[in-house]
């Protein structure tokens, strides 16, 4: 009897830890995959910015271009 208390025992403690196990390999497999995507997120966000950033500079040299137009015909006036 103590025998078989012993290996009930011993059983349902390795089972514990082989499920604690696989609870800590699934939870470091969702961490890896999240901070992947946190990165590919900030990536697209900082792309996206610089088109931002660069379709600013577009407008603000074609404004230049219209100026400088509108300049040229005032002078020729």
């Amino acid at each position: 009897m103590k025998r078989f208390l012993g290996v009930l025992v011993a059983s349902m403690f390795l089972a514990s830890a082989a499920y604690a196990a696989d609870a800590m390999k699934d939870e470091k497999a969702k961490s890896e995959k999240s901070e992947k995507s946190e990165k590919s997120e900030k990536a697209s966000k900082s792309k996206s910015k610089s088109k931002t950033k660069g379709e600013k500079g577009k407008a603000k040299a074609d404004e230049m271009k219209g100026e400088g137009k509108s300049d040229e015909k005032k002078a020729s006036k």
